[in-house]
């Protein structure tokens, strides 16, 4: 009976054997299945690894890419190492069907990217190991699936940033490794829920600074408190350009050994060791506004842009309020710039007022006031003929004339003053000539603008034509209606460079009634009638001609 025990268990041996992928170590003493293929020379993942395995090991090869056949069905897989290989391309859900997967070592290959999709299914993965690649960036969801991590490590590679708000959700994290990148921010509140954090390094990035967070100040308290020992939490951030102001005095409050971290800046603290630099020496510069925009003027309907500059330490942020006390964010007519800039892109009257620029830091603030006047474009009223806001600075402007001085004459053509600079030199039912002529020298002219309207239409209608225009002709009018139109010169103030206006000259005139349709009717009558006349005096002569040949031909052929 034994020998048939031993035979059995010799001929399962050798069934497993068969199933043991070339070159690889199969263990199947154990309870669980285990395929062991590190330093073994492979080119690929090979295909005939057993489904039921759960334990896999791929390091030390060659293997360039893994491809979504690779790990289908592994839904017992526990722990998959791949480091030390050349991989630079994973396929999108590789690894979907790995479950059950804890553990996934990628460290020491060529990864430059991690795509959204390249971690999918990866829901029970705790550890995560991907230091010592070439990574450049990492998608903003790549790490949706992986939530229920443990540990995670990007430790030298190249990342300038990382999805932080998938890290805050890592409520499970205990180790983040973020050492040897180029990481220039940590947002404020990243590790307020993380709990069980117990080590970050973030030795040798570019931070000039450590936000204060919850985080670390729970476990100086506790390890204040005696509960637990200050080793327990593990903080690292030497090889930082720091700089040492007061917003990293919270950092310098904690008690820890000195780890030899060293200041960047200010200059006065430059190359001097942390935790020897005393507390009243991290100080803060107030902000002082140095430039800003005093006062601008600008056209209504133009572009505002207003500009306002701080310095301190640390550098100010930039806020605006609008004369209604209201704090200016971006819109679709508004943009605020970091460097303290508001872009007001089309302006309206209720501009028009002091705008206060806020320049603040934790040091404290300064505000100056800026004004901006919005200069009212001239509107034409309809009952009268005058224009809303005059231009005060030139009294050779002619200004729209009483009704009936620009009657029309019989002949469509509208009389007007030779002194006018505003002229209708002829008019018809839809359309109208518009002669202009500026005496006046003004340079930095950008266009000149028309508008007008009817005597039973209340909207203005507006055109720009070029600076160098002299006529326009005016198109689509009604026939038999009044128009009241002025020309406006749009020009560069060349004292404050700023945009303003100038009326040129304003006119009336009507347009003809719409008499040509019946004219053109008539006379097309009057043609055809004298065609269909002629034609029968021809038919009717033709016809006696004929009429006349044959009893001349019926006389010769009787005699």
């Amino acid at each position: 009976m034994e020998k048939l025990l031993l035979y059995l268990f010799f001929i399962g041996l050798v069934l497993k054997a068969e199933t043991c992928p070339k070159r690889c170590v199969c263990q199947i003493w154990s309870p669980n299945l285990a395929t062991l293929c590190a330093k073994k020379g492979l080119l690929f993942v090979p295909p005939d690894i057993d489904r039921k395995t759960v334990e896999l090991r791929l390091a030390d090869n060659f293997v360039t890419s893994i491809k979504r056949k690779d790990f289908a069905n592994m839904t017992s897989l526990v722990d998959l190492t791949l480091s030390r290989n050349t991989i630079s391309f994973i396929t999108p859900h590789a690894f979907a069907d790995l479950r059950n997967l804890r553990a996934l070592h990628l460290n020491s290959n060529r990864l430059t990217k991690i795509t959204h999709d390249m971690l999918s299914g990866l829901s029970n993965l705790h550890h995560l190991i991907l230091n010592n690649n070439q990574l450049t960036m990492i998608s903003s969801t790549a790490f949706d699936d992986v939530l229920a991590l443990e540990e995670l490590d990007l430790s030298y590679n190249n990342l300038e940033t990382i999805p932080w708000d998938a890290v805050e959700k890592m409520v499970s994290l205990h180790t983040l490794s973020l050492d040897h990148n180029m990481i220039i921010n940590i947002p404020k509140g990243t590790f307020s829920h993380l709990h069980k954090m117990t080590r970050l390094d973030v030795t040798s990035n570019k931070l000039h600074k450590l936000p204060p967070d919850p985080l670390f100040q729970r476990a100086q308290v506790l390890a204040t408190s005696g509960i637990i020992s200050p080793s327990t939490f593990a903080l690292s951030f030497g090889g930082n350009p720091l700089h040492c102001n007061c917003e990293l005095l919270w950092l310098r409050r904690l008690s820890r050994e000195d780890d030899l971290e060293t200041c960047a800046s200010p200059s006065v603290l430059s190359g001097r060791y942390f935790w020897s630099v005393p507390e009243e020496e991290f100080l803060c510069e107030p902000p002082l506004i140095t430039r800003h925009t005093h006062e601008l003027r600008v056209l209504e309907g133009q572009r505002a842009i207003l500009r306002c500059k701080a310095r301190g330490d640390p550098e100010p942020a930039i806020h605006w309020i609008s004369p209604e006390g209201k704090l200016i964010s971006n819109a679709t007519r508004s943009l605020v710039y970091d460097n303290g800039t508001l872009d007001i892109h089309i302006t309206t009257m209720k501009d028009t007022g002091s705008f206060t620029c806020i320049a603040s830091n934790p040091a404290g603030e300064d505000t100056q006031s800026v004004d901006l006047h919005i200069i009212k474009l001239p509107h034409i009223v309809n009952s009268t003929n005058h224009i809303h806001e005059p231009d005060p600075g030139s009294s050779d402007i002619s200004t729209s004339t009483k009704s009936g001085s620009n009657a029309s004459s019989s002949n469509g053509e509208t009389k007007v003053s030779q002194d006018k600079k505003v002229v209708i030199a002829e008019a018809t039912s839809s359309t109208a000539l518009l002669k202009f002529n500026f005496q006046r020298n003004i340079p930095g002219i950008r266009m000149f603008q028309i508008q007008y309207n009817g005597t039973y239409d209340d909207s203005l209608v507006y055109r720009m034509i070029p600076p160098m225009s002299k006529t326009f002709l005016v198109n689509n009018l009604a026939a038999g209606t009044m128009y009241d139109l002025c020309v406006l010169a749009i020009y560069d103030d060349g004292i404050t460079s700023l945009t303003a206006t100038r009326v040129v000259g304003c006119t009336q005139f009507t347009t003809e009634q719409d008499y040509v349709r019946c004219h053109f009717m008539q006379s097309q009558f009057l043609g055809g009638t004298m065609i269909i006349i002629i034609g029968g005096i021809i038919v009717a002569s033709v016809l006696v001609f004929i009429i006349i040949l044959m009893i001349r031909y019926k006389k010769l052929a009787v005699a």
